[in-house]
């Protein structure tokens, strides 16, 4: 099995973007009809065979599948802007980053088996579940810790919501000021917010982004997922 820790390293990279950015993606619901699809042992198509396999599948795939649009943008969107800090080899998967409930921050070719699954589902995104929030502030705080000498002036991307603090409760203590979210979410619903991203990374235009010094108030009314 491979570690699920983000892995850093210090090794000279082109980055595009003067200032570098890093995303990181909230899960897909693992309670759904899609994540049943997936999850199933008679299903036969690529995904889940892919899943029942000694490997398992990516969360990428997995994600994308149970979330359909909505993950599809944010992965397709991350991995348009991204752009590490020279200096490190790696955040992730070229500067994305994946919540996975229970294993805190994966890269996008991290690995779902039946047994991770298992660990997954049973893990609430919860800021009450010690099994959600240690493992996310934990690499959370290596992610800082790496970026804040390196290159102080690298922002964090948080493509998901920030209207119950299940995702910026946890982040924000650790990013302070560096973490930002796309400003087009408030307002939006999944649906939209999926298109959206798929348009921008198409279009090769950035979104506007936002610090979380927003009213949380506004924010509870308006964005759920």
């Amino acid at each position: 099995m491979r570690d699920a820790r983000p892995r850093v390293a210090s090794v000279c990279m082109e980055v595009e973007n003067l200032e570098p950015r890093v995303f990181l993606l909230s899960p897909a619901s693992l309670l759904g009809l899609r994540a049943q699809q997936l999850t199933s042992p008679r299903a036969r198509f690529g995904a889940a065979e892919r899943y029942r396999s000694p490997e398992g599948v990516t969360v990428e795939e997995a994600f994308s599948f149970m979330s359909s649009l909505y993950f599809r943008g944010k992965i397709t969107y991350a991995r348009r802007f991204a752009s590490p800090p020279a200096g490190l080899a790696e955040v992730g998967s070229a500067g994305v980053l994946v919540i996975a409930p229970g294993f805190g921050l994966v890269p996008p070719d991290w690995r779902i088996t039946p047994e991770r699954m298992r660990k997954l589902r049973r893990t609430p995104v919860d800021l009450k579940s010690r099994a959600y929030c240690a493992p996310l502030r934990g690499h959370a705080l290596e992610l800082q810790s790496v970026l804040a000498p390196l290159a102080p002036e690298t922002k964090v991307v948080l493509l998901g919501s920030i209207a119950t603090g299940k995702y910026v409760d946890v982040l924000l203590p650790v990013f302070g000021d560096r973490l930002i979210f796309p400003r087009d979410f408030v307002g939006a619903g999944d649906m939209r917010r999926g298109a959206l991203l798929l348009r921008a990374a198409r279009a090769g235009e950035e979104l506007e982004y936002a610090t979380l010094d927003i009213p949380r108030s506004l924010a509870a009314r308006r964005v759920k997922g």
